[in-house]
């Protein structure tokens, strides 16, 4: 398992919200859900991404853009137009002042806005919900970025385009399973662009020694590792690894390996009903009671208090 597949082992699509947008102009919508990651892909047309701060994005057919919350902005025909509509959190629409739109702008199965034929189409998908194991990789990108249709080939837009109106047994795993086809292919070409400057430890995915030792935390982040059968693994010396772990990483094994066992109990504290003592086992602790008091440690509440806070 490599960056990209811990992103979606934590905040992959699960029901997650995906719609066709359909405007003719003039038009406006205010964003305000506070979703932690939202794709749009403009089928046909052009539109406007407005952030909280920083510079208004244009985007062309075929242009992609991932906003990562939980900043509000605003998307539209042009930066000037006035909004028309509020997204809110759990996907309820309203009017600029506050009445909720009741429906009103449904055109079908998962297609709102003007009319189905609008000269712009937005395919949007959204995350619902942030979680521990992604956030390095969601704090590594920009509130906005953007990737223009002439720069990344995607052969996933027409996929999607006719897969998100179909109303069939299974489809929301089918367009959860293409979103997060979207967003790696998408990272993928970001993180390639120099201007990206992807983490440190991103970037260590590609050392043959390093990246060998990180797949190995990352597929099997329970096992009894140390640094010495993660040498052996990367099949380098326990010195050898110590240092280059801890120069291209910027943290030692251990701490990273630490990291990530916490990061994943946090999320099955989140959304699971298993015990305490069942999920220190499975994320790599000997007891319960060593998981709660390295978690209290690195988060500051008890794994009670996390589990009652984020509503597991």
């Amino acid at each position: 398992m490599d960056a990209l597949a811990g992103l979606l082992d934590g905040p992959r699509a699960r029901g997650a919200f995906l719609i066709r947008a359909c405007f003719d102009p003039p038009w406006c919508v205010r964003v305000e859900d506070r979703a932690p990651l939202t794709v749009m892909l403009v089928a046909r047309g052009d539109a406007w991404v407005v952030p909280e701060t920083g510079e208004p994005l244009r985007l062309g057919a075929g242009d992609l853009a991932i906003a990562r919350g939980p900043a509000p902005y605003t998307c539209a025909d042009d930066p000037a137009t006035a909004p028309q509509a509020l997204i809110l959190p759990g996907g309820e629409c309203a009017c600029p002042d506050g009445a909720l739109l009741n429906g009103s702008m449904d055109l079908g199965v998962r297609t709102w806005g003007d009319r189905t034929d609008g000269s712009t189409v937005l395919l949007i998908g959204t995350y619902p919900m942030r979680t521990e194991i992604g956030a390095r990789l969601l704090d590594a990108l920009p509130p906005l970025l953007s990737l223009a249709g002439d720069t990344w080939r995607c052969p996933l837009t027409p996929l999607l385009m006719d897969e998100i109106v179909r109303d069939e047994p299974g489809q929301e795993v089918v367009l959860d399973r293409l979103l997060d086809l979207l967003v790696i292919a998408a990272l993928r070409a970001w993180f390639a662009r120099p201007e990206a400057d992807p983490p440190a430890w991103y970037r260590a995915q590609a050392d043959p020694v390093v990246g060998r030792a990180l797949r190995l935390l990352q597929a099997d982040p329970a096992h009894p590792w140390t640094v010495a059968s993660l040498a052996a693994g990367a099949d380098v010396s326990r010195a050898a690894l110590a240092r280059r772990f801890t120069d291209l990483v910027g943290e030692p094994p251990m701490a990273y390996l630490t990291g990530r066992r916490l990061a994943l109990a946090a999320d099955r504290l989140r959304t699971s009903d298993d015990t305490l003592a069942s999920i220190a086992r499975q994320v790599g602790y000997g007891s319960a009671f060593s998981l709660s008091t390295a978690f209290k440690r690195a988060y500051g509440v008890s794994p009670q208090e996390h589990r009652e806070r984020t509503g597991g």
